[in-house]
């Protein structure tokens, strides 16, 4: 399972906001690796860069210094829907009587290509495969005078998860979906606002976290301050991504008031009272599991070592290894430490277990290390169903709860 995109927006006159939002982009980039873009408005025009690859490969000086403004727009993409390709990298620039709009998007949209078809008809031609461009020609295609009006229009007509940053030429906007699918937070910054995926992003650039942006809500920030719109037609049910707390959100933000570090030790040592065993250490699946691994250790008083190191650039490269290389598989991205391992009875804390053909593999790679017995415990709990609310996650067949019991589970994947 792939991460989703980040998003980034600040309004804040006579700041270098492109340069904030490099840097909010940069401290987001474990959301996103295919690509990168920054768009900027000054009052009159909107500027934008985009370019595939990391953060740091997108941008330098150079580019920076010609992305002028005092509101700009950032995101990193993972794509969900439309293929990895430089025309579909964001922000997206549309044009349309009202004038230019930018967007940057997050999540994914369920009934795209009926919305697509229909806008076709209308005359709206498309110059990406992105479901983030059928929202933005959405809300061009409303009729109400105002941005904010366009964007509710857009929000009645969107099925799906969106958390959205948006920016005209002098005011900025972030939306997010009425279940609350996909996070987004607002910050104050000193003569500025700033919208951020994550509180990690705020904390970068010098930010103050206020408040999430609310399921339904649309938040409007120019010259005058900031306003708010609800969608106060749906304001009980809630669908936030679990998938935030265990295993896509860096440890050290704040999403729905709680700290992601301390979620995931929670996790960890209700796993240890629930699933106790008689073990000699605790390893935790680099990084997504290393919190919910120490909050285990210390519930259960069992040693916690670093019995796998992590290649952490692994899948952020376009170089496509070799036949040789590719059979190695997971070796390229875990190593074990022998020392470590040799003769211990190992429980082994992972975040979970979606088609389960990774997790066999380090157990695999834990015995050639010398291990006596290895204890699989899991975050998530069997995951036996898909969502297509932007997750790049399995059909239902390839679920591997979808069909089998955790005993059964235990047994494919060679845990003790």
């Amino acid at each position: 399972m792939q991460e989703c995109c980040a998003l980034f927006g600040v309004y804040a006159p006579g700041e270098d906001v492109s340069r904030l939002t490099f840097f909010g982009l940069y401290s987001l980039q474990h959301r996103g690796q295919e690509s990168s873009g920054i768009a900027t408005a000054n009052g009159e025009q909107i500027r934008v860069h985009t370019k595939m690859g990391l953060v740091s490969q997108a941008f330098d000086e150079e580019v920076l210094s010609q992305l002028c403004g005092d509101i700009a727009i950032g995101h990193n993409r993972y794509y969900t829907t439309g293929s990895s390709r430089a025309n579909n990298a964001h922000p997206i620039i549309v044009d349309g009587p009202s004038g230019k709009l930018a967007l940057g998007h997050n999540g994914n949209i369920v009934n795209a290509k009926e919305l697509r078809e229909q806008l076709e008809e209308q005359g709206y031609s498309f110059a990406t495969t992105t479901d983030s461009e059928i929202i933005a020609y959405l809300i061009l295609s409303s009729t109400s005078k105002t941005w904010s009006e366009r964007i509710q229009y857009a929000m009645s007509r969107l099925v799906g998860a969106y958390s959205l940053v948006l920016m005209t030429k002098d005011t900025l906007y972030g939306v997010r979906d009425s279940l609350g699918v996909r996070p987004l937070c607002l910050g104050r910054l000193d003569g500025g606002w700033v919208l951020a995926s994550e509180s990690c992003a705020l904390d970068h650039i010098g930010a103050q976290f206020l408040r999430d942006v609310e399921p339904g809500e649309i938040v409007a920030i120019d010259s005058k301050g900031m306003r708010s719109d609800k969608d106060r037609r749906n304001m009980t049910k809630r669908g936030m991504c679990i998938f935030e707390y265990i295993y896509f959100a860096r440890p050290d933000s704040i999403i729905a008031g709680r700290r992601i570090y301390s979620a995931r030790e929670a996790m960890g040592a209700r796993l240890a009272r629930e699933h106790p065993v008689d073990a000699d250490i605790v390893i935790g699946v680099p990084d997504s599991a290393t919190t919910a691994g120490i909050g285990y250790s210390q519930e259960s008083g069992i040693p916690f070592t670093e019995g796998l190191l992590k290649n952490r650039y692994v899948g952020r490269t376009f170089i496509e290894p070799d036949q040789r290389i590719r059979e190695v598989g997971v070796q390229l991205k875990f190593n074990p430490m022998p020392e470590r391992l040799e003769g211990k009875s190992v429980v082994l804390v992972d975040d979970s277990i979606v088609r389960g053909t990774t997790t066999p593999r380090v157990i695999a790679l834990l015995r050639r290390g010398g291990v006596k017995e290895v204890h699989m415990r899991i975050c998530a709990p069997p995951i036996r169903y898909p969502c297509f609310l932007g997750v790049d996650m399995a059909s239902s067949w390839e679920l591997i709860a979808a069909y089998k019991e955790v005993p059964e589970i235990a047994h494919d994947i060679g845990a003790d």
